[in-house]
Parts: C-alpha cells; sequence; structure tokens
C-alpha cells in the first residue's frame, strides 16, 4: 500500500471527497483506487472558525492497473518514486507477533494481582496463548462495582474494598477512557492495544483518531467481555481476593497467599497493583520487594462551561459532528516547578474517587458521548521526593494521605469547592456564580488553601492566569476549583530488570501502580510486554 499525509479536507466532507484528494495526490484515477486505510485523523483548527481534518490514509490500487511483469510493491515503489513527494511514500509493514520462546516449565499458572488495564491485557495475552492466568481481583466485579460507586455518590457510604480505584477494570474505568499515549511503539503494541478494545466493543474510529476516547460506560462493557474472554480460555478471575502476601524462598517467588488464607503456588507472579493500592505496597515492601519514591503531581479539579472551551478551541460554542472540545495546557511556576493541565475530560464530572476512611481524592469521568454541560480537568504541580518529609520508598503515600485527610475535614466528607475569584481572595465561597458545578458526590463550599500548602497554591495561580492568556475565561472568577487531585500516578517505583523481572526472580512489576505507565492505554502495552516476558522465559 501507498501512504500519504497531511490531506486536508473541511469538516463534513463525504467518503469521495477523500479519495478523489488521495488520486490527486497520486496523479491517477480516482477509479484507480480499490482501498482507502484511514491511518490518522486530526484537527486542524488553526484557522478558526474555518476547520479542516487533516489525514494519513494508506491506499491500495486495483490489480486490474497494474503493468504486466511487475509485483504489487514493486508498482508502488514506482509510482512513489516518479511523483517524488516527501508526503508519499509506501506504507511500513507493520505487523504485531507474539512469540512464546520460553525453555524453562511451568508447572503452575501464572498469578496476576489486579484487574486494571495493565492487569486484564496481560491476563488476556497470556489466556489467548494457553498460559490459563489466575487473576486476582481485591474489587468486585464491573457491574457490581459501578452499583457499589453509585451508593458511595448518593450517601458518603464508602466500600474500602471496592470503588473508584479498586475493583475490575481499575482506577480507569470511572475517568474519560483516553486512549492516547505518548509512549513509542516501533512494536506495533499500541495498535494491538486499540484493536483489541475495538474486538470487545470499542467503535473502529479509535484506530485513526488523534486523541481516541471510550467513555465510562462503553468501557466498562469492554472490560467485562474482556474477563469473559479469559475465562473462555481456560484463564480464571477472582473477586474479592486480595493478595495477603508474596511467597518466596531463596531469591524466587513461590506463588501468592490471599486474604482468604489460600495459597496459590506459582513460578510467575505478575504485579498489576495500580496507584493506589498502598497497604500493598506496605506488604510489599515487607516481603523485601525493591521500591524507591518517584516523582508525581497533585492540585485541584477546574471546571469551565463547556461551550467556552468550545468557542476558544473550534471558533464556535456549538461543537457539533467534532464532538466537545478538548485542551492541553503546561507551564512553569517562578519555583521552576511544572503547572499542567491533567486528565482533560470534556462535558464531564468531577467525581469523589476516595479509598480510604476520612481521607478525600477527585477525578474527572466523561460519559462516551461527552454530553455534559462543564469541562474539566485537574491542574496539577509537580512534586519530588525532595519535598517529602517522610524520606522512605513510602513518603510520597504519606505526602498523598495528608492532603487527602485535610480535604476530608475541609467539607466534612464532601467534596470541597471554592470559586477561583474567593480563591484569589482566600476567602471560602457563599454562592455560585453563571457555573453549575457537575459532580458524583456530595460537596460544600470550602477554603481550599487550608487543603494544599502555601506552594502549591500559588503554582496553580500561576498557571491559572498563564492558562487565561492562551484560553479565554480559563482564569474567569466564577470558574470552580474542587480538590484534592492526589492520584495522578503512582508515588513509588517497583524495581524491575530489563527482563522485567524483580530482583526476587519470577515477580513483575507491571503498569502504572509499580511506577511503568501514566494511562490506560501505556498500562495495556506494559501488561503486554509483561506477558511476552513471561512467554519468552517459560513454555506451558
Amino acid at each position: 500500500m501507498i501512504r500519504i499525509t497531511q490531506l486536508k479536507l473541511p469538516i463534513g466532507h463525504a467518503q469521495k471527497d477523500l479519495t478523489d484528494q488521495a488520486a490527486k495526490a497520486l496523479r491517477i484515477s480516482p477509479e484507480w483506487i480499490s482501498v482507502i486505510h484511514i491511518c490518522r485523523q486530526s484537527l486542524d483548527a488553526r484557522k478558526k472558525p474555518d476547520l479542516f481534518y487533516s489525514y494519513t490514509v494508506d491506499v491500495r490500487l486495483k490489480m486490474s492497473h497494474k503493468p504486466q511483469g511487475k509485483t504489487e510493491r514493486k508498482w508502488e515503489q514506482a509510482i512513489v518514486h516518479t511523483i517524488k513527494n516527501t508526503r508519499i511514500s509506501l506504507s511500513p509493514r507493520e505487523s504485531y507477533h507474539f512469540a512464546v520462546t520460553g525453555t524453562q516449565g511451568l508447572f503452575h499458572p501464572p498469578v496476576i494481582i489486579g484487574t486494571g488495564p495493565a492487569g486484564l491485557f496481560c491476563g488476556l495475552m497470556l489466556a489467548r496463548h494457553g498460559y490459563r492466568p489466575i487473576l486476582l481481583e481485591r474489587g468486585l466485579d464491573v457491574e457490581e462495582r459501578k452499583l457499589r460507586v453509585d451508593h458511595f455518590w448518593k450517601t458518603g457510604e464508602l466500600d474500602v474494598r471496592s470503588n473508584v480505584q479498586f475493583g475490575e477494570g481499575g482506577a480507569g474505568t470511572f475517568s474519560d477512557g483516553k486512549l492516547n499515549t505518548l509512549v513509542k511503539d516501533p512494536q506495533g503494541r499500541n495498535r494491538l492495544v486499540l484493536e483489541i478494545f475495538r474486538e470487545f466493543g470499542a467503535a473502529g474510529d479509535i484506530l485513526y483518531r488523534n486523541k481516541p476516547h471510550i467513555g465510562t460506560d462503553v468501557l466498562s462493557r469492554i472490560v467485562k467481555n474482556m474477563r469473559e474472554e479469559i475465562i473462555r480460555l481456560g484463564g480464571e478471575v477472582r473477586f474479592g481476593c486480595q493478595a495477603a502476601r508474596i511467597l518466596t524462598k531463596q531469591g524466587r517467588v513461590l506463588g501468592v497467599l490471599t486474604e482468604q488464607g489460600e495459597q496459590l503456588w506459582a513460578e510467575a507472579v505478575v504485579l498489576a497493583i495500580g496507584h493506589s493500592a498502598r497497604d500493598t505496597f506496605a506488604m510489599l515492601m515487607d516481603c523485601g520487594v525493591s521500591m524507591s519514591a518517584k516523582a508525581f503531581a497533585v492540585g485541584l479539579r477546574i471546571q469551565h462551561p463547556q461551550r467556552m472551551i468550545n468557542l476558544s478551541q473550534y471558533g464556535r460554542e456549538e461543537a457539533g459532528e467534532l464532538g466537545a472540545a478538548d485542551y492541553k495546557l503546561t507551564g512553569k511556576s517562578a519555583q521552576g516547578r511544572g503547572v499542567y493541565s491533567f486528565c482533560m475530560c470534556p462535558g464531564g464530572y468531577v467525581v469523589n474517587a476516595s479509598s480510604e476512611p476520612g481521607r478525600l481524592a477527585v477525578n474527572g469521568m466523561s460519559y462516551h458521548d461527552r454530553s455534559g454541560r462543564n469541562a474539566n480537568s485537574a491542574l496539577i504541580v509537580t512534586i519530588t521526593p525532595q519535598d517529602f518529609p517522610d524520606a522512605t520508598p513510602l513518603g510520597g503515600v504519606a505526602f498523598q494521605r495528608r492532603l487527602e485527610e485535610l480535604a476530608y475535614r475541609a467539607a466534612g466528607g464532601r467534596i470541597p469547592i471554592q470559586l477561583y475569584g474567593d480563591f484569589l481572595a482566600g476567602r471560602v465561597s457563599s454562592a455560585l456564580g453563571d457555573i453549575v458545578p457537575q459532580m458524583k458526590g456530595g460537596w460544600a463550599f470550602s477554603d481550599l488553601h487550608q487543603v494544599l500548602p502555601s506552594f502549591l497554591c500559588e503554582a496553580l495561580q500561576e498557571g491559572i492566569e498563564s492558562f487565561g492568556q492562551r484560553i479565554h475565561g480559563f482564569d474567569r472568577k466564577d470558574a470552580i476549583l474542587a480538590g484534592v487531585e492526589s492520584r495522578t500516578s503512582s508515588p513509588v517505583r517497583i524495581w524491575r530488570d530489563e527482563g522485567l523481572e524483580n530482583e526476587i526472580r519470577g515477580l513483575y512489576p507491571c503498569g502504572e501502580g509499580a511506577g511503568y505507565a501514566g494511562g490506560i492505554t501505556s498500562a495495556a502495552m506494559d501488561g503486554i510486554r509483561v506477558a511476552e516476558a513471561i512467554a519468552g522465559k517459560y513454555h506451558t
């Protein structure tokens, strides 16, 4: 196939327009084109309100027009050579291959702790190649988990085992379901992740959209379908089953002891535990697993009218077929700390994402249609281990917990909110402005200066003022702030070598909780990498 980049077409164009543009670029008749495969679609909004889609496409030509004596590839090479345009090249032949090359016997099924993206994708790949993995999840299946979370949002009664952080699908299940990543991917794992999501229920356009997302409602169905496939292939998924201890002997893993007292023997154990498994981090340290504190970020959520964001990004308030507009903003405070938007949720909700009694954290969530009236994102500031009063590997956990305790006290267990103008003035808000909060969970007016240390408040104020120069109205005084956003990434990194094993052989730290991913897609890709590592060492 022949690849063409930077094909520009107006919003609302027909499929025929794409074919005609591709034929024009190749200097052939549209009738010569057999198939057009969209590789990438992005929005060009540099001349708003005139908006365009920019495409990268792969084109296959009809064999009936191929010159005699030439192979298809030679014919394509001749066309590309004749045109001599940097936008036109031969399409790279990329295909993912999972190799089972292990030479050591595997006498017990691999045990995977956690069913977030890392655990599920690791489990699916192993199940598809005959390893019959056992997945352990402290929380509940996604259907029952959703009921527990809805109950918490309505009543404030927290289930510490199954909530926004814990349960089938991991923390990403209650999010915007973003599937973009900055991880370089020469092996094709990113594409594989998207193809698997499509296989289990996502729309096909996630394969080529610049910023694909699926929403919490669609993601929940996909997670269930993946679990059922793992079971169909001989794997096992145990809910309400938390790992109490890693069993080891002479530097090798022997298996896992569950909270129920069962010993699961295993030569390979995968730690796909998620970024909020604080008790598991402590257990692993007690078992002698090497880990260190790492940088993360904390801050607040901010809400604006979605129409305002649409106007800034598209030049019009109504998004139409483009879908609710998003943004990504970065800056640096006077102290040199990074300040940036994170997990932006167009048409979404700010949700109570707590998982521990007496502590409160927030996150953002969108449904697939992103039809809510508000946009929200986290505005966060970089925190390094030098900021932790506790210099141990779990110093970041202690730092997060302290902020979450203050957030819980600030509004009596409800989400503390404050209008930006009142945040600047250092006073508790007494009334809303023109923005009505979109929240999952109760909220109350509070002083967020009582939650965050002064250096964070100052950095956030600098960031908001700076971002207001890029998006008109971002610094409006009735923008709603909510806190605390403390679970942006894992506060620890569990050591692993180039073979993805811990110094305790057979133990495989994996995904975001172990410090090797930052989002749904990268965690899923890391889960696939760990499955490859196990298959590269063990045979079934």
